[in-house]
C-alpha cells in the first residue's frame, strides 16, 4: 500500500473505532495477529476493545500524528474518556482522562497483522483516583 492509502486505511479503521462499530473489524485485522509482540486472533483484539469500551462508553482516540515506513505505520493519539464501570483496577467517579497513546502496526494484504500500542498507565490511573481540581 503506498503512504497515501495507508492513511485512508488507518483513518477509516480510527473511524470505525471510534463509532464502536466492533463488527466491521475483519476489514481492518488479519485473522492471526500479534498485540504487543503476542499471538493474537482478530477475536481477542476485538473482546479488548468491546471490554475498554464497555467501562469507557465514551471512549475516543484523536490522531494527532501519523508516520509511515513501508508497510509500517506509526501514531500519536489522544485517548480521552470517563469510565462507567470499574476500568484497570480503578472504580468509576465521574473523573475523565486524557492520555497519549503510541501505536505501530504492519499491514499485509490490507489488514494489520501486528498491532503495538504504549500508554502511560500510572498517568491514566492517576488522572481517575487523583484527578486535577479544575480551573476557573
Amino acid at each position: 500500500m503506498s503512504d497515501r492509502d495507508l492513511r485512508g486505511f488507518y483513518l477509516r479503521y480510527l473511524g470505525e473505532l471510534n463509532a464502536h462499530r466492533f463488527d466491521r473489524m475483519a476489514g481492518f485485522i488479519a485473522d492471526r495477529t500479534t498485540l504487543n509482540g503476542e499471538p493474537a486472533t482478530r477475536d481477542d483484539l476485538i473482546a479488548v476493545q468491546k471490554a475498554d469500551v464497555a467501562a469507557v462508553p465514551d471512549l475516543h482516540w484523536e490522531l494527532e500524528e501519523l508516520l509511515f515506513d513501508g508497510d509500517r505505520l506509526a501514531a500519536r493519539l489522544v485517548n480521552t474518556g470517563t469510565p462507567a464501570k470499574e476500568w484497570l483496577g480503578v472504580a468509576p467517579t465521574g473523573a475523565s482522562f486524557q492520555i497519549t497513546e503510541y501505536a505501530i502496526y504492519q499491514v499485509r494484504d490490507g489488514r494489520f497483522v501486528h498491532m503495538t500500542a504504549l500508554h502511560d498507565a500510572g498517568e491514566l490511573r492517576r488522572q481517575l483516583t487523583n484527578p486535577l481540581p479544575a480551573t476557573t
